[in-house]
């Protein structure tokens, strides 16, 4: 059993940086044209601005915040549906706590919930269970959010919402996939990421062979990555390595945790609940195909979208919100518009400044006074 301790240590982390500092040095990176390396997971962000990673590597590194917070990419249009059926008289609308102050075209769920709406935070799809169990006379609605790493917890749900015979209960499915993502922002125009760390609690579900696709098609190496601050460093170092060497593989920084095959129970449920829809909107991303999962229809008992009248109205962000281009590394949250003026963590515009993962609360939390403005060339 290893202790946290030995992932914070100060000594490692400053052997860490030399190396990557060398290894940066030898690939020829300069203040003016840094290696880009993309942590695709929300998780990764929040650490990197928490034990100011950011600021510890050299400035010839840029880290470039991934796609990988659910909330933040949620659209503005599903808010809009959560809120719909939140406002039904007879309906507990269940959430988790981050997904509340979403801002939709109207409201939020915390706003619906002060409007009088029947809203309640629970801290996994079961606590949304035992409510409609509580409550047999109400209809409770559970809002199923999150990449792969959460889709287990809500198809066992499922499960035993059929196997105790729990009638009026259902889900708002909006789990999406991480790998049609990356391959969305590899195929974007002008990308210039050089390699990834790749999502740690995503891979201990689906494993590591889902992305070999990116060295093998776009020959970009990607490492499996850990959340502490030395998993963060080390695994950079292993991009750094690969890159020095040509060479573009799919490495597990994090084989303490993630099995190569990923968790076939987690995997079973998966695929036994959820199916994959044939596209799906993302905030800032536009509809990638593939991208999220619907309830099958073996299932359809238990799907929110088949029992409830929904909107589903597509609604563009606010113009002055460019969480689009933060997402996909075009601009850091600085150099936004509104970030820390009319958007900030108590008045969010856009998703990226709502959740704890999002790249523009991080930023506004732990490196907001020390923003560096862009570099004219």
């Amino acid at each position: 059993m290893k202790f946290v301790d030995e992932f914070r240590d100060p000594q490692t982390a400053q052997v860490l940086l030399r190396e990557i500092r060398a290894s940066a040095d030898r690939l020829g990176a300069t203040d003016r044209k840094p290696l880009q390396i993309m942590e695709v997971c929300g998780g990764h962000t929040h650490a990197i601005f928490r034990y100011a990673l950011k600021d510890l590597v050299p400035a010839s590194i840029e880290f470039v915040h991934g796609p990988g917070c659910p909330v933040c990419v949620l659209p503005m249009g599903r808010v809009d549906d959560c809120v719909a059926i939140a406002r039904r008289p007879e309906v507990i609308f269940t959430t988790f706590g981050d997904a509340m102050r979403v801002p939709g075209s109207e409201m939020s769920l915390l706003q619906a919930r002060a409007a009088g709406a029947d809203v309640r935070m629970v801290y996994s799809p079961l606590d949304a269970l035992s409510i409609a169990a509580a409550n047999p006379q109400r209809e409770v609605v559970f809002f199923g959010l999150g990449f792969e790493t959460t889709m287990p917890s809500t198809a066992l749900t499922i499960l035993e919402a059929e196997r105790r015979g729990i009638g009026n209960f259902s889900l708002f499915c909006n789990h999406i996939t991480i790998v049609p993502t990356i391959k969305a922002i590899l195929d974007s125009p002008g990308m210039s990421i050089d390699g990834f760390l790749g999502p740690g609690h995503v891979a201990m579900v689906i494993g590591t062979a889902p992305f070999e696709f990116i060295a093998e098609q776009y020959r970009r190496p990607l490492v499996v990555a850990g959340f502490e601050p030395i998993d963060i460093l080390h695994s950079m170092l292993m991009v750094l390595r690969q890159l020095e060497a040509g060479a573009a593989h799919i490495e597990n920084q994090y084989a303490r945790l993630v099995d190569p095959h990923g968790n076939r129970v987690a995997l079973e449920a998966i695929t036994r609940v959820f199916e994959l829809r044939e596209f799906f909107e993302w905030r800032g991303l536009g509809s990638i195909d593939h991208s999220g999962v619907r309830v099958r229809k073996a299932y359809a008992a238990f799907d929110a979208e088949q029992r409830f009248a929904i909107p589903n109205v597509r609604v563009a962000d606010p113009k002055s919100c460019q969480c689009g281009e933060v997402l996909k590394g075009a601009i850091k949250p600085y150099q936004c518009k509104v970030f820390g003026r009319a958007c900030t963590p108590q008045t969010p515009l856009g998703a990226l400044m709502v959740s704890s993962e999002g790249a523009c609360a991080a930023y506004y939390q732990y490196a907001r006074h020390a923003k560096r403005e862009p570099e004219v060339a």
